[in-house]
């Protein structure tokens, strides 16, 4: 099937996405309609693609991430839209105030569909206002409105103000809290208080371009190339999800359900890194959850999945409200094992303070344990704290210091830099406490328990996300099975690094990359999740026409990596970067994994072996042939 064609010009005509892209010039507020061609599309397909298209086209080299040249871009995809699970996010780019690098979030929710309807497939943002200002994207239409009515305001009073400026209950609104306004370069950019564009401080480049939200609102769904090829797979989906083990334990108990698992196994991030199991995980875990602060489950756009929780509280010290979000895994990590907090309202109170100020609760969770190790080990003292000590344990400090953080007040302006930059403005020896990759907090995952997901966080462009990269324990004994059109047929020991698990990351990378290419939730598509690889070349074909291939579509999401990869080399970042905390290469002190560590020669045979196979030179830099094979040849002298 092919794309249908305008009658009166005898252009084709895109199906499953608009063919326009939105540019925005906030310096001169002005915005224009770019119409890229199909082959284009085809060659970028949307997400983490598109963003690193116009990053590498528009942003000079060495540009200060807060300062108006800085590019941002809300990118969709060619699928976004489509009424199947999963097919729902959007990425957020732009260069990291965090990092320094390469800056990439995505999220779920309703905004995305909403931008495709209004008519649009991405948004890039240029320039800074005079004031601060939103965007208000209706029906194909754009006006860059006064923000000083909303301005300082908390995320969910921004989202229910313009709600009631614009006169309608339905729109969706990508909004920054005070963190963003403050240039926190961990802040956030969140929608409907259920999800986030977490990592990299893509709310702190909004705020530094005085963008307080983008509105949208659309009513125009997008149109099939063969509904009902897309109606089928979406009932198809719809009822494996029901079927399929992990998505039937995500829809029971959401993310907190890996609590338990995770510190069974000896890999949840407890006491800022020191070990992998948390005496009171029992305490943050799925059944205690739903026994005491569970109130609802919510959903995004089209998702049968229904993973999202919401928690309410009336009683006792730390209440909570359900319009605010539930704690996810990363969040009880952030806030629980992390800082050696057990008490579930407490750790939930934190996280739905860091929704309503807009900041990344992984990268706050980081920052608050490297300030209490410090204190614990006297390079931090009550005379820096204003008299407020600081331990592992105490959740009153905890909640004390997200506050802090947001508002960039006393120690708060000191930790609100990110732990490398905090460590190297407090000095003596707090560096050894400060665990980054690239600038970027860890996520909450142990590599000692999962070495591939560990080469991931070191090679990744925007530093330890877990979004980034494969997680090997799914990939144990049967669970390999669903790697098999990618032709890896054994399976994967967690807790080796060898050849076999750089083959399994070379391949498993690109698998993961596609989600972030389409738009896809991990908890709804491949490789772990009720998609299949079949069936998603199925759907994409479906919903654009396209005579496509698992090839082609694993060629886009190795472009994207390679384009990320080229705009961290042009910023100066080395092999050196490529790097693990040093806690991973020490060994694990007590519980399951007790002794495992990963070698600083293991990892650099690993990262050696990898930059190889994929056609990079020995600076970690993609080779001028790599860059033709993926129709990249623009980009070689920059490489």
């Amino acid at each position: 099937m092919v794309n249908q064609k305008n009658e009166q010009t005898g252009v084709n005509m895109p199906y499953g996405y608009n063919g326009k892209i939105l540019h925005v010039n906030l310096s001169e507020s002005t915005w224009e309609v770019e119409t890229p061609s199909e082959a284009w599309y085809r060659t970028y397909m949307g997400g983490s693609a598109f963003a690193s298209y116009y990053l590498l086209k528009y942003l000079a080299p060495e540009t200060d991430p807060l300062s108006a040249d800085n590019v941002l871009v809300f990118a969709c995809s060619v699928v976004c839209g489509a009424p199947i699970s999963g097919f729902n996010r959007y990425t957020l780019a732009a260069k990291s105030p965090l990092t320094g690098g390469f800056g990439e979030s995505e999220a779920g929710g309703y905004w995305a569909p909403e931008l495709k309807f209004a008519g649009f497939d991405a948004v890039v943002i240029r320039g800074r206002a005079p004031k601060p200002v939103y965007l208000w994207i209706q029906e194909g239409a754009v006006e860059i409105r006064d923000a000083a009515s909303v301005w300082g305001m908390d995320n969910w009073e921004t989202l229910e103000h313009l709600r009631q400026e614009l006169g309608d209950k339905r729109i969706r609104v990508a909004s920054i809290g005070p963190a963003g306004e403050q240039l926190v370069p961990f802040a956030c950019v969140q929608n409907d208080l259920e999800h986030f564009n977490g990592r990299t401080g893509m709310g702190a480049v909004m705020g530094s371009k005085n963008l307080k939200a983008v509105a949208v609102r659309g009513r125009q769904k997008m149109e099939m190339a063969d509904p009902d090829a897309v109606k089928e797979i979406a009932q198809w989906h719809s009822k494996r999800v029901k079927s399929h083990p992990p998505n039937v334990g995500l829809t029971k108990f959401g993310t907190p359900g890996l609590v338990e698992g995770v510190n069974g196994a000896g890999f949840l991030p407890t006491r800022n890194f020191k070990t992998g199991v948390f005496e009171g995980a029992q305490k943050l875990a799925a059944p205690t959850y739903h026994d005491t602060i569970f109130h609802s489950t919510g959903t995004c756009w089209a998702c049968t999945v229904r993973c999202k929780r919401r928690v309410e509280l009336a009683d006792g010290p730390y209440p909570l409200d359900k319009r605010f979000g539930g704690p996810e895994y990363e969040a009880l990590a952030a806030l629980g094992s992390m800082l050696a907090v057990d008490d579930l309202p407490a750790v939930a109170r934190g996280n739905q303070l860091c929704n309503l100020l807009g900041m990344d609760v992984i990268s706050v969770g980081g920052v608050i344990a490297f300030a209490m190790e410090c204190y614990e080990k006297g390079i931090l003292t009550a005379e820096d704290t204003g008299g407020r000590s600081l331990a592992f344990g105490d959740a009153a400090a905890m909640l004390w210091l997200i506050e802090e953080i947001a508002h960039r007040r006393g120690i708060g302006e000191i930790l609100a830099k990110g732990v490398k930059r905090a460590a190297e403005t407090i000095g003596k020896g707090a560096d050894r406490y400060a665990f980054h990759i690239k600038g970027n907090e860890l996520a909450f995952h142990d590599g000692r328990g999962k070495t591939g997901m560990a080469l991931g966080f070191a090679l990744s462009a925007t530093g330890a996300d877990h979004i980034e990269t494969p997680h090997d324990v799914a990939f144990q004994g049967e669970g390999v099975s669903k790697l098999f059109p990618l032709g890896l047929l054994d399976p994967v020991d967690p807790l080796e690094t060898d050849d076999a698990k750089v083959r399994f990351f070379f391949l498993g990378q690109k698998a993961w990359g596609i989600n972030n290419l389409l738009g896809l939730c991990n908890f709804c598509s491949v490789p772990i999740h009720a998609m299949t690889f079949p069936r998603l070349v199925a759907a994409v074909s479906a919903i654009t026409g396209w005579e496509t291939s698992l090839f082609e579509i694993l060629q886009g999401a190795e472009r994207s990596l390679v384009m990320a990869r080229v705009f961290n080399n042009r910023e100066g970042f080395t092999p050196k970067d490529d790097r693990l905390i040093r806690r991973w290469h020490e060994e694990m002190p007590s519980g399951p994994l007790q002794g495992r560590r990963i070698t600083p020669e293991t990892l650099e045979a690993a990262k050696a072996l990898f930059y190889e196979m994929s056609g990079w030179d020995a600076q970690g830099r993609p080779k001028r042939a790599k860059l033709v094979e993926l129709n990249l040849g623009w980009l070689a002298d920059a490489a």
